[in-house]
């Protein structure tokens, strides 16, 4: 056996994932890289491909890509799967990567996954930084605009957030974040505990684990007042109903940590490692979701590989108490009911909604539908004959499925399956408001670009679909992530400019909510995906 060393210098820069160096050993028989290619091949897995599949590449959403499983299909085989995706909802990349960028990561998941470096309270607090002092922070915003009609945008491969004015549909300003952020959320309206300005303050989290602090009272030049990092790799974030704490989950290491809300210092760190429904230990137990319960003092931890909600108290740091759920693996995204007491989440390889009562702190019901259901932040609305309703959408099957989620009122369709609507394709987000008459489903998962550049509109009433939307033709796009704004009587979708993904080609398009006509298209924009309005999510619209 002869050692090859693969230093990381690159995958450190991008994306911090190693402070030094690696050792792996290979034989002369098995898949090899030079150190360049198998750095580059590392950062293309870990942007694209790690987060269904895991860092370790034991699987989740996405299937174990361990060498006993990867060896055993070819190089061939492994790098047509990558170009050209699977009918189980992954995507193609034929049209991101090169043939040889293909070939080198068919060549990469046949050899032994390289572990990532640990990560310390320390480590963290080190990059902590403060923009704008506290002591500098306005009491009153600094710019005429409707604030609470903004639009907190995520771009993407750009690294960065737009904040778009909702009423002009102006473009406010980019504000730099880290690597591939995955959600931003802001401090919301809550039963027990009083946030100070609501729906002021927001907080980005980067699939790199870093962590910044918007002040949407700012002048544009400044309203990134802070930053830190708490992992190498993250996916959701949260806000106490206090205000006075953020909390973010680490894909790698497997934890959460809690932090000041004010300066972002990290405060306290807890693995997620331990063992499944299954009595089997995960190292790589990552935290998915992240939410702050409505009505309890608490936040909502959702542990993907252990298929395990952990509901954490915020009021004592010093003494935590944790309810720990156990349900089914893997939990991913998931929303609250109206009432904020049933926290609904998808557990996506399970093909299963979990519910959860977290007023009680126990599984309230665990409903069966299709394959792969990601409902992103969720829809409720009124059904006229199962009262109020839930849906998602899947990643492996054009369906919506629908529950209802009243059991104080209607317990006979409490968690029961109401009805399902057929999509051209499997999608990644559904969305709805109170004032509308619609509920919006994208189809990003599905191949075709016609498909996949169309979102469908169906009927609350009659449970049709009403409308097939194409919001791009350009290729290399493609429509995704839907949001009404303040009022209910527009519908935002994004134009994600996958193919071009450096430049800002990306666009928002704006409909009317009651006609379903194009009322304005927001340019300017560098890969557009999710957006969140300011008044909505402070007010637990969905």
């Amino acid at each position: 056996m002869k050692t090859i060393k693969f230093g990381l210098s690159a995958l450190g820069l991008a994306i911090g994932m190693a402070a030094s160096g690696i050792s792996m050993s290979v034989s002369a028989t098995e898949p090899t890289l030079s150190e360049a290619d198998f750095e580059k091949a590392q950062l293309h897995y870990f942007q694209r491909c790690a987060g269904c599949h895991g860092v370790l590449r034991k699987g989740a959403t996405g299937k174990n890509l361990e060498p006993k499983n990867t060896l055993k299909k070819g190089q061939k085989r492994l790098e047509k799967i990558i170009a050209l995706g699977t009918e189980g909802g992954m995507n193609n990349f034929d049209d991101l990567f090169t043939k040889q960028e293909i070939s080198n990561l068919a060549t990469f998941i046949q050899m032994e996954p390289p572990v990532p470096p640990e990560m310390s309270l320390e480590q963290m607090r080190g990059h902590t930084k403060q923009y704008v002092e506290l002591k500098d922070y306005p009491t009153k915003p600094l710019h005429g605009r409707n604030w609470q009609n903004f639009f907190v945008v995520i771009e993407r491969d750009a690294g960065k957030a737009a904040i778009v004015d909702g009423d002009t549909k102006e473009i406010v300003t980019h504000i730099d974040t880290g690597y591939a952020v995955h959600v931003i959320k802001g401090t919301e309206h809550h039963k027990k505990d009083h946030a100070k300005d609501v729906g002021r303050f927001w907080y980005t989290i980067g699939r790199d684990g870093k962590v910044n602090k918007i002040d949407l009272w700012q002048t544009p030049d400044k309203m990134l007042v802070a930053e830190t990092k708490m992992a190498y790799d993250a996916r959701d974030i949260a806000v106490s109903g206090d205000g006075k704490y953020v909390i973010a989950g680490g894909y790698w290491p497997a934890h959460f940590v809690i932090m000041d809300a004010e300066t972002l210092n990290p405060l306290k760190v807890v693995s997620t490692r331990g063992y499944n429904t299954k009595g089997e230990f995960i190292n790589e137990a990552r935290v998915a979701a992240i939410y702050t319960s409505p009505i309890e003092s608490s936040f909502i931890v959702a542990v993907k590989e252990t298929g395990q909600m952990w509901q954490v108290d915020y009021k004592d740091l010093d003494n935590l108490t944790i309810t720990k759920i156990s349900s089914a693996e893997f939990l991913h995204d998931g929303f609250f009911d109206p009432s904020g007491r049933y926290f609904q989440i998808a557990a996506n390889a399970s093909n299963k909604m979990v519910v959860i009562d977290t007023k009680d702190r126990k599984l309230e019901k665990m409903i069966d539908v299709d394959a792969l259901p990601h409902p992103g932040p969720g829809a409720n609305w009124v059904d006229k004959e199962c009262g109020p309703v839930a849906g998602t959408t899947h990643l492996g099957v054009g369906l919506v499925s629908v529950w209802g989620n009243d059991p104080m009122n209607h317990p006979d369709q409490a968690w029961k399956l109401c009805y399902e609507v057929e999509t051209d394709g499997a999608g990644v987000f559904i969305r709805t408001h109170e004032n509308s008459d619609y509920v919006w489903a994208d189809q990003l998962k599905h191949p075709e670009p016609e498909i996949q550049q169309s979102v469908q509109v169906f009927d609350k009433k009659t449970r049709e679909i009403v409308k097939t939307i194409r919001v791009t033709e350009e290729e290399g796009k493609a429509a995704l992530h839907m949001e009404f704004n303040k009022g209910g009587t527009e519908v935002w979708v994004s134009v994600w400019n996958r193919t071009d993904s450096k430049n800002p080609t990306g666009e928002i398009v704006v409909y009317d909510a009651k006609t379903l006509k194009e009322k304005a298209r927001i340019k300017g924009l560098t890969t557009p995906t999710g957006k969140f309005n300011v008044f909505n999510r402070s007010n637990h619209k969905t």
